[in-house]
């Protein structure tokens, strides 16, 4: 590594040659190993850049695809939009960041996926659902917060995995697949509307339990 040259472009040096291998090594200690070495990143920089191995080098891969689709979200007007349009111009975008490493990302599910990178994944998940509706403008603070970020991670890590089997140029099966799920979710945002306002004037438990005098003793 030069003088000039920052531990940051090493870093991004190692991703690049790491998705070169992933396809057909995975992600291991050996896969970035070699990493390190075709981006000239010796061994004890290698522990420094990545101290966790591998799982350290998956964070990285999601942390710069949150980033690439981010910066495309900026792009568009996505105030404008439906709130079904929102979601799925984010979840396209997402998707859009990884394609060129398709079967990379599909290797790095594979790893997220195992009991003990499970943690890992659920944290990059939100990441990921949490930069969306950011993008989307989303201000919420109450439990819409989480409930928001829970039906997004649903919609998009499923949307991915049909992605990673979707073999079609136009990918239309994906699209499909897409418009689907947020069709599910807006159907059950709406009934949850329905029951709201059929119950609105209805007592409450609380009210139920105050109509039931104390026992005499």
């Amino acid at each position: 590594m030069s003088e000039a040259q920052s531990s940051d472009e090493l870093k991004v040096a190692v991703l690049d040659a790491a998705l070169k291998r992933a396809p057909d090594e995975g992600f291991t200690d050996a896969m970035l190993a070699a990493a390190g070495k075709n981006s000239g990143a010796a061994a004890e920089m290698l522990v420094h850049l990545f101290p966790q191995g591998p799982a350290s080098l998956v964070e990285f891969f999601s942390e710069q695809s949150d980033a690439a689709m981010e910066r495309a979200l900026a792009e568009k007007n996505l105030a404008d939009m439906k709130i079904r349009e929102r979601i799925s111009t984010a979840v396209l975008a997402r998707i859009d960041a990884i394609r060129l490493h398709k079967e990379a990302a599909r290797r790095a599910g594979a790893f997220l996926l195992m009991p003990a990178n499970a943690p890992l994944g659920m944290k990059l998940l939100y990441s990921t659902v949490d930069a969306m509706w950011r993008a989307s403008g989303d201000t919420s603070t109450d439990f819409n917060f989480y409930t928001k970020r829970a039906i997004l991670s649903a919609v998009y890590s499923s949307t991915l995995m049909r992605w990673f089997n979707d073999t079609s140029e136009d990918e239309s099966a994906t699209h499909e697949f897409l418009a689907a799920r947020i069709e599910n979710v807006m159907q059950f945002e709406k009934v949850k509307a329905e029951m709201r306002e059929r119950t609105k004037d209805m007592p409450s438990f609380a009210d139920v339990l105050k109509g039931f005098s104390a026992p005499k003793s």
